[in-house]
C-alpha cells in the first residue's frame, strides 16, 4: 500500500498544471480511492456515472461518504434517455443488449469527459479480472487523457485493512452478500470466492466497458 506514492503522483500532476477528474461506483471498494484523494484534494471533481439503475442503497451511501469525506461529487448522466433505450416491445435496453446499455448509460458519458481533462483516476485493481490485470499504473487513451490507476496492485486485504483502519462504511448490501455492486437489474450476490461473479450472472459478460473501450 503505497500511500506515499499515491499522494506525491497526484501532487506531481497538479504541479505540472494537469486536470484531473475520478470516477466513482460508490460501493465498497471505492471508499479507498475517495478517501485518499479527500486527503490530498477535495476539490478534484468526483464523476458518479449515475445510470439511473443503480440500487437505492447505493444513492444512500453515495451521499453518506461524499458528506461524510468534503467530496467534490457530480453526476454523470447519460445522454440517451431511458425513453430511447427500448426495444418495440418497450423493454429497456438491459434485457436484449446490455453490451449496448453499458455503453449509453456508462462508456458514452466518461468519453466526453475525456476531451475535458488530462487524468483520469480510477480505482481498478489487477486482481479483480484478467483484464484488469493486463493495465499499467499509468496508461494512454486515444482521448489524450492518461488513465491513472493508484491500487491496480491493491489486494483484497490492502483494502480491507485500508477501510479498517480509517474507519470507513461498509455499502450495507455487503451483509447480504454483494461484493461488487453495479446496476440493480444486472447484480446479483457473489458466488464463492470470485467478488464479481454476481456482475452479469449467466452472461458472457464480465465487464461494463469502461476500462476496454477507451484505451
Amino acid at each position: 500500500m503505497d500511500i506515499v506514492g499515491i499522494h506525491r503522483k497526484i501532487n506531481e500532476y497538479k504541479a505540472e498544471g494537469k486536470r484531473l477528474f475520478a470516477t466513482s461506483s460508490f460501493q465498497t471498494n471505492s471508499v479507498v480511492l475517495l478517501h485518499v484523494i479527500s486527503r490530498i484534494d477535495k476539490s478534484i471533481p468526483i464523476y458518479f456515472i449515475n445510470t439511473g439503475y443503480h440500487f437505492p442503497e447505493t444513492i444512500k451511501y453515495k451521499d453518506m461518504v461524499t458528506k461524510m469525506l468534503g467530496l467534490n461529487v457530480i453526476d454523470l448522466l447519460p445522454h440517451v434517455p431511458k425513453a430511447m433505450q427500448c426495444n418495440a416491445a418497450g423493454d429497456l435496453m438491459f434485457t436484449f443488449d446490455p453490451d449496448y446499455c453499458c455503453y449509453l448509460n456508462k462508456v458514452q458519458p466518461v468519453e466526453a469527459l475525456l476531451d475535458l481533462y488530462d487524468v483520469w483516476i480510477n480505482g481498478v485493481r489487477a486482481g479483480q479480472s484478467r483484464v484488469r490485470k493486463s493495465f499499467r499504473e499509468e496508461e494512454p487513451t486515444r482521448h489524450n487523457t492518461l488513465r491513472y490507476h493508484p491500487l491496480l496492485q491493491w489486494d483484497v486485504n490492502d483494502m480491507d485493512v485500508y477501510i479498517h483502519l480509517h474507519n470507513l462504511p461498509l455499502h450495507p448490501l455487503e451483509k447480504l452478500g454483494y461484493k461488487s455492486i453495479g446496476c440493480e437489474p444486472c447484480t446479483r450476490p457473489a458466488n464463492g470466492d470470485d467478488l464479481r461473479n454476481g456482475r452479469w450472472s449467466g452472461m458472457k459478460k464480465t465487464e461494463c466497458g469502461l476500462h476496454l473501450n477507451n484505451d
